[in-house]
């Protein structure tokens, strides 16, 4: 393998373990496990293991934007756009990502590295949000804070559902963040659950 082949290696290695056992509890002695390698081979291609959780949480994070903005791209409005970010950007098929957000910011005040990955990633999610409002016909005198706003309210419920299960239903967490991204928006009722529009 070249240099940049075995750090990608390394970091699968990471992501799948800390998929099965979480950030927090990922070891170097586990990458190694799963890689069938030596605890030296993380370390030579890594300073630290705040530089590999950060590297595989990015990647994990930066795949499912990637989903998310080609979704929204395939929409003509920013009303479609919406519906599409909201649809992909799912608990259903997610949970294990959610996850990994919950023990990202878990870890982010012990691990320099992984905090300013998140705090990365939150902006650049928060951008997207705000670009599709600026670029949309709604009521929105400030895009930016609504843009957290709706985000914040959508990784709290979800988290909320991947944390304790059964506290709030899904379909629940779907109509709260819907119904509330509608308001901010200016939106009549059901606006973003009609997907009649939309290429999904």
């Amino acid at each position: 393998m070249t240099p940049g082949e075995r750090r990608a290696a390394i970091v699968s290695a990471a992501l799948s373990v800390a998929i099965r056992k979480g950030l927090g509890a990922t070891t170097v002695r586990d990458i190694a496990a799963e890689m069938g390698t030596s605890s030296g081979l993380i370390h030579h291609y890594f300073d630290s293991m705040d530089d590999v959780l950060a590297a595989a949480f990015d990647r994990a994070a930066g795949e499912d934007y990637e989903a998310v903005e080609q979704a929204m791209h395939a929409e003509e409005t920013a009303l479609g756009r919406l519906r599409a970010f909201f649809a992909v950007y799912s608990i259903a098929d997610n949970e294990w990502a959610f996850q990994l957000w919950l023990d990202a910011w878990a870890e982010a005040s012990r691990r320099p590295a992984l905090r300013a990955t998140s705090e990365r990633l939150n902006v650049v999610w928060q951008q997207l949000l705000a670009t599709t409002i600026k670029n949309g016909d709604f009521e929105c005198d400030d895009p930016d804070a609504t843009a957290w706003r709706i985000l914040s309210m959508l990784d709290g419920l979800s988290l909320q559902v991947v944390a304790h299960r059964s506290t709030i239903a899904r379909a629940t967490v779907t109509e709260w963040i819907l119904g509330y991204a509608e308001f901010e928006l200016g939106l009549k009722p059901g606006a973003l659950a009609d997907t009649s529009g939309t290429s999904r």
